[in-house]
């Protein structure tokens, strides 16, 4: 009974032939495995993560105390047995935690590509994942299971992978990327770049991982906005207003303020503002229905059974969002899909927070 954590690191020389036509050599791709892997290899999980999650999806690093972003549902017992499956998560290329990004070097030089790294899309960041688990002579996995970008990466395999898996599970995301999220995101991107301590892209890494900044912190307030709910914030904070300041004093706060500026402030120290700004990208042009005519198109390429769960008050991509694949799936026959709302106050995090309204529904699914 033990999680059997492993973190890996694997490179790659030969080319990644990229969506927009350029492409990436050499580079890496920064995994974690836990459980481990059945003999005929067919009780393989792959976990999806988010825009600033990674590779570390479950267990306690040494000399930590914060475990993993899905540790509630991945572990010996839980949910998403390791004692059955062998789960494997991978940080998406373009992130900052150890596969290939803005910040990494730009062989053969040591300077980091900064903005000389291509652009690059959900679909290159699953490709790359295919690739990965090919040299680890994975070639067909249990399930895959994702939420907001990770739920992205999911349906993504499912069009263009459609024999990899036996089931797909695709929480809170979108089939298109729409106007809301996008101007989110806006603000997000325009707050690090009027910053003048980005200084255009070409700032210290170790100053900011010190001190912050300022512009990506004022930016990330306004997506910890998108990920709650009118509701979950009256919830976690009604009107409380912090102890120690007068109601009167100009700079005297409410609890949801100091909550913005403690998460968001932090924020900045651990997460790269090259990497924000080109993932931000990546799910802004985002669209399940590229390279085909229409959504219905792409849809009849899936294979896998596929399991779509949207939360009743997520704002940032909203539940009918969802309920439209699987309208799609509906009108070209598709047989083998399942679609449920689930009922929830909190809005777009549910998916990392309410584990317990969905957490059967996914056993049943491993399992069935």
């Amino acid at each position: 009974m033990s999680l059997n954590l492993q973190t890996h690191t694997e490179h790659f020389t030969n080319p990644l032939y990229l969506e927009s036509g350029r492409i990436l050599e050499p580079y890496d791709i920064a995994y974690e495995t836990y459980g481990t892997l059945n003999e005929d290899k067919s009780n393989v999980v792959v976990i999806c993560h988010a825009l600033t999650g990674s590779h570390h999806c479950a267990g306690i690093y040494e000399g930590e105390n914060k475990p993993g972003w899905w540790d509630g549902l991945i572990g010996p017992g839980k949910t998403i047995d390791t004692d059955k499956f062998f789960v494997i998560c991978t940080n998406v290329i373009g992130s900052c935690f150890g596969s290939t990004g803005p910040m990494s070097p730009k062989v053969p030089a040591h300077d980091p590509y900064r903005y000389k790294f291509p652009v690059i899309t959900i679909k290159d960041m699953v490709k790359a994942q295919r690739i990965l688990f090919d040299k680890l002579d994975i070639h067909r996995v249990h399930a895959i299971i994702g939420g907001s970008m990770g739920g992205m990466q999911a349906l993504l395999f499912a069009i263009h992978y459609p024999n990899f898996a036996q089931k797909i599970i695709s929480l809170a995301a979108t089939h298109a990327t729409q106007p809301w999220a996008i101007a989110f995101n806006k603000v997000a991107q325009e707050a690090i770049l009027k910053d003048p301590d980005f200084k255009q892209g070409y700032y210290d890494p170790e100053l900011i991982q010190e001190h912050g900044l300022s512009g990506m912190a004022i930016g990330r307030m306004a997506g910890h906005i998108s990920f709650l709910s009118h509701e979950s914030m009256g919830k976690k904070f009604g009107r409380e207003y912090k102890k120690d300041d007068g109601l009167y004093e100009l700079f005297g706060k409410f609890q949801v303020e100091s909550y913005l500026e403690y998460n968001s402030y932090n924020f900045t120290k651990w997460f790269d503002p090259l990497s924000y700004l080109y993932i931000t990208k990546a799910i802004n042009i985002f669209d399940l229905s590229r390279g085909f005519d229409s959504l219905s198109e792409a849809m009849k390429k899936v294979q896998a059974e596929l399991h779509l769960i949207s939360f009743k008050n997520d704002m940032l991509f909203k539940n009918f969002e969802m309920k439209e694949i699987s309208d799609v799936l509906d009108a070209i026959g598709n047989k083998h899909h399942s679609y449920i709302d689930i009922e929830s106050d909190y809005g777009h995090d549910a998916f990392l927070v309410e584990l317990d309204k969905f957490d059967t529904y996914i056993k049943d699914v491993l399992h069935g």
